[in-house]
């Protein structure tokens, strides 16, 4: 399955990370790939709130709808991603945000697996790169919104 792990550090708060990327319904306003996004749900919990999201990804010919489960935890600044449904085998991911000294460090981690073997195949091939793009594209986002 691929994995890809980084952790950054940006001159924003870590609220305001954290603020970002639990706004899911914004995403395709500046994801790359990121052609829609709808909540389905969301349910206080014991740490913050989980919500289930549905997002379509598009990529030349490639156009699939996923459904995932986020647990918004916001006093530990952390957001956890689990895959509902949709053309993964498996998927989660995590947000995790700390203040640090000149802003707070920005830690993020995804594993996946599609179902379909080719799509695993033609993945392998961009996946660092595509995840690297995502990363980059929210710290262009907080940017425009904190900068």
């Amino acid at each position: 399955m691929p994995t890809h792990s980084e952790t950054k550090r940006l001159p924003y708060t870590a609220d305001q990370m954290y603020n970002l990327v639990a706004d899911v319904a914004s995403y395709p306003k500046f994801l790359p790939w990121c052609a829609a996004a709808r909540i389905r749900s969301r349910k206080p919990n014991a740490s913050g709130e989980v919500m289930e999201a549905d997002l379509v990804v598009s990529f030349k010919v490639f156009r699939e709808r996923f459904g995932s489960r986020v647990e918004l935890n916001p006093c530990d600044k952390k957001i956890d991603t689990r895959y509902i449904d949709g053309p993964f085998r498996f998927m989660e991911s995590t947000w995790a945000f700390a203040d640090a000294e000149g802003g707070c460090d920005v830690s993020f981690h995804v594993d996946f697996e599609f179902k379909n073997a080719v799509l695993q195949g033609l993945i392998g091939i961009v996946f660092n790169d595509a995840m690297q793009r995502i990363v980059r594209a929210f710290e262009r986002r907080a940017a425009e919104l904190y900068g």
